[in-house]
């Protein structure tokens, strides 16, 4: 996946029902008072939960594309933090699935939650 090795997120873990990753909050990646970049945020979260809507597709040749995203900011990450991602779902279904991911520094303090959606092509 070249935009999210661009990026520098690292996928931790796979399943069904869980994506988790992490990522390393470098200056390319923040705003000039040195804070993640609220993009950079939700392209991570959109990663983890398109992995896992993958991981869910229905047998045979197909795809998987966001459709709606939705983020709420909670809290800052500075350059130097590196903030963990955790995607599960909140529906899977034939056409579509719903992903929620928590983004948060390692201390547990929350930066984002997401909630996308995730069509099957």
């Amino acid at each position: 996946m070249p935009f999210a090795e661009l990026l520098g997120v690292v996928v931790t873990e796979t399943s069904n029902d869980r994506i988790t990753g992490e990522l390393q909050v470098r200056a390319e990646l923040c705003t000039s008072g040195g804070l993640l970049h609220g993009g950079a945020i939700m392209a991570f979260a959109d990663t983890l939960g398109a992995i896992g809507a993958f991981m869910n597709l229905p047998e045979g040749p197909g795809g998987t594309t966001t459709i709606e995203s939705k983020t709420n900011f909670l809290g800052p990450a500075r350059e130097g933090d590196r903030v963990i991602g955790e995607c599960t779902p909140v529906q899977v279904g034939r056409r579509l699935s719903v992903w929620q991911t928590r983004i948060s520094r390692p201390d547990g303090k929350l930066i984002a939650l997401v909630t996308q959606t995730q069509l099957v092509l």
